[in-house]
């Protein structure tokens, strides 16, 4: 963006001027917060300024956002326009990950502050959730007004040599009182505070007791002196997060709320909630029971908390957490269904992706599978509430079957449930999917609870659509590994083999391991396996011309194929070092010659069962000196001998000496008599003390020479 200014973005500029134009368009549009956002030197991220009407423990979290990021400010500053955000469900919609942070109601405007081509920052305004649905006119020019001064001073300042800086912190605006009160009058409010039938109490914007009355401290069990400037839900651990979650929303939302706790061992309080711009005021009265209704003598008793509402947003604190671990589709799936459906107390639900025109049902939970067959792949052109969720990009929610009707006349009652919520993925503002939860009684979605579903969607698609790529490049690497792998091994008389080959539990499931088999004649052939370093497209494309140089080059003798495609490799010079080991079999005298480029010895099972480690003439690994010599040795093949060839990521265990895993797979190949050659593959696999996350290919060949009849 090189129109974005990018000297430093806090200097010479009178920060009183600055904030004189805060004060003022907060006045004009009735908004209780605002934010100045200024460029960071390098033009990468937005740093928070100023800060008016706002804790700054509740803005701490974007302090710095980076301008590339899905947040109303970046987004504004990016795209030269004014960004509105007019309820709590546009704003899960639009920014989710911003609504699970703050699941509270709010009404918010972004606006970019630019100069000409030049953008120096953003203004960030909030209003409280009864703000209507829009701007109003007035408010609009009011912000585009503040906007352009605020550019002209920054442009200003940066002509004069003095840009304006964001400091490590940003400049917090004092609270501007309506009336302050002289000593007889505080003595008088503290008298009247004291002669209430309840408690009472005063928070400051970060939540700190600034007063409190003496039934207050008493209801609470605790000291004065304990409680003055902490925060209750710090100070009195009893109180627990819904303190500070409905102190949080009374901040935010600038409307009064509730909740009911209970202070050890037997005594239940209700706390009353009353924001306002110098804090929040509260009143504390004895309850009966939690979610008790408040007692008669409270004339104006605050809004209860929604119910439900911090175990929801508990289990999708999980669920974020858990997708981030989450790999394929299914694992997705599987995740989502694990811990949305008790979030919010849903039996049935199924997860939708668009492929191809289609609406394609890729996992559910709680619904019959045949259900799931007749209503699979759905054309995306069809009137469905799950495809119009896709293509609108606008959750639907119905609270009964009546009201399904209503909207979709031809609707029919396939399931036994009594209320859905239609929700569409949008991944980058990409739609991916649908999402269907469905309840077996009529329900009702309260404001707060489809906000926290949308933005749970939010979270979803861009995890279905991470999974799906994901999903893809593992067939890509599938199909990757098994081109470049023999389809089949050659039938010889006199062998019996067996391959396996067996990807890293990370990454894309590319390898450089190989092995072949190779006939030559009616009584000769050649084996050979390798490993070429990595696990990446680069090393499996190695491996293919690796193998193919071996068939090229394959019946001559042992180190004259090894040399050969050493000269290969480093005329290639790809960076990456293969080990290989290449042996030749004569069936007909019963040997075999063997040459090794830095490679685990073989292990030879002689016909008695005992099992010898073969030690071969060592030689560097491919690709290094293309002058390297590969010595060949001799040894006996008898009939019935089995000979086992091998990667080292079957024998590499952490904490284990490689010396002794060799050992241990050799006593293992010993053990394991009178088995076929697969199912003796099978066994060592099994077996072999790799971890369950092993980080390295397996390829294993296995040679069971017998009497040709």
């Amino acid at each position: 963006m090189s129109d974005i200014a990018t000297g430093p973005a806090s200097s010479d500029c009178n920060p009183d001027l600055l904030d004189a134009v805060l004060t003022e368009l907060s006045y004009e549009t009735g908004a209780y917060g605002s934010a100045v956002y200024l460029l960071s030197a390098d033009s990468q991220a937005l740093q928070l300024a100023v800060l008016s009407g706002i804790s700054g423990d509740i803005a701490s979290p974007w302090g710095r956002v980076a301008l590339g990021a899905a947040t109303p400010v970046s987004d504004a500053v990016r795209e030269r326009a004014l960004v509105w955000i007019g309820s709590q469900e546009e704003l899960a919609l639009r920014y989710p990950q911003l609504a699970l942070v703050l699941p509270h109601s709010f009404t918010l405007a972004a606006a970019p502050m630019v100069t000409g081509p030049t953008a120096w920052g953003g203004l960030v305004l909030h209003w409280s959730s009864a703000h209507p649905p829009t701007l109003s006119r007035h408010q609009r020019q009011a912000i585009t007004a503040a906007c352009h001064r605020l550019g002209r001073m920054l442009q200003q300042a940066a002509d004069s040599g003095h840009p304006m800086l964001a400091g490590t912190d940003p400049r917090v605006l004092p609270v501007t009182r309506t009336r302050v009160a002289g000593p007889a009058e505080a003595q008088a409010a503290v008298d009247f505070a004291e002669g209430l039938p309840s408690g009472c109490c005063a928070l400051d914007p970060d939540g700190r007791i600034t007063f409190l009355s003496t039934a207050a401290a008493n209801l609470m069990g605790a000291a004065m002196s304990d409680l003055l400037g902490t925060r209750p839900w710090e100070s009195l651990p009893w109180l627990g997060p819904a303190a500070e979650d409905r102190y949080r929303a009374a901040v935010l939302s600038r409307q009064p709320t509730s909740f009911t706790a209970l202070r050890p061992p037997d005594r239940w309080l209700s706390f009353h909630l009353y924001p306002a711009a110098f804090g929040i005021s509260v009143r504390i009265v004895p309850a009966p029971s939690a979610g008790a209704v408040a007692p008669p003598h409270l004339l104006h008793p605050a809004p209860a908390a929604e119910p439900g509402r911090a175990t929801a947003l508990s289990h999708l604190m999980h669920l974020a957490a858990a997708l981030t671990e989450a790999v394929g589709v299914q694992d997705v799936v599987e995740r989502v269904a694990d811990l949305v459906l008790p979030a919010f107390g849903a039996q049935a639900l199924a997860l939708m992706a668009a492929e191809e025109g289609r609406l394609r049902i890729i996992g559910h939970r709680g619904y019959p599978a045949e259900l799931m067959v007749r209503l699979d792949a759905v054309p995306l052109t069809s009137d469905t509430p799950a495809v119009r969720v896709l293509t609108t990009g606008i959750p639907s929610f119905y609270c009964t079957f009546a009201d399904l009707k209503q909207a979709y006349p031809p609707a029919v009652l396939q399931d036994d449930k009594a209320a859905w919520a239609f929700l569409p993925l949008i991944s980058s503002g990409r739609p991916v999917g649908s999402l269907v939860l469905a309840f077996d009684r009529p329900r009702v979605f309260p404001p707060h609870e489809r906000a926290v579903l949308t933005s749970t969607t939010g979270l979803i698609a861009q995890a279905l659509d991470r999974a799906r790529l994901y999903d893809a490049t593992q067939q890509l690497a599938h199909n990757l590994q098994a081109g470049l792998l023999p389809r089949t091994l050659p039938r010889i008389p006199g062998l019996e083999v067996a391959a396996r080959y067996l990807p890293a539990s990370h990454g894309m499931d590319i390898g450089g391991d190989f092995y072949d088999l190779i006939r030559l004649d009616g009584a000769t052939a050649a084996a050979a396996i390798g490993d070429v370093q990595g696990h990446n497209v680069q090393a499996a494309t190695l491996m293919g011309q690796v193998r193919t140089a071996v068939h090229a080059t394959a019946g001559a003798p042992p180190g004259e194929v090894l040399a050969r495609t050493n000269r290969l490799l480093t005329d290639l010079n790809p960076g990456l070092f293969t080990s290989c080991l290449y042996v030749a079999l004569d069936l007909a005298r019963h040997g075999a010659r063997l040459a090794t480029a830095g490679h685990p010895p073989p292990i030879l099972r002689h016909p008695d069962g005992h099992t010898e480690i073969l030690h071969l003439a060592p030689g560097l690994l491919l690709g290094i000196d293309p002058a390297a010599d590969y010595p060949t040795t001799d040894i006996p093949l008898p009939p019935g001998c089995v000979l086992a060839l091998y990667t080292d990521g079957l024998v590499e265990v952490p904490g284990t000496d490689i010396e002794d895993a060799i050992t241990a797979l050799a006593d293992e190949l010993a053990q394991a008599r009178n088995q076929s050659m697969d199912a003796l593959a099978d066994t060592l696999l099994c077996q072999s003390r790799r971890p369950a996350g092993h980080s390295d290919d397996i390829a294993l060949l296995l040679i069971h020479h017998h009497a040709i009849t």
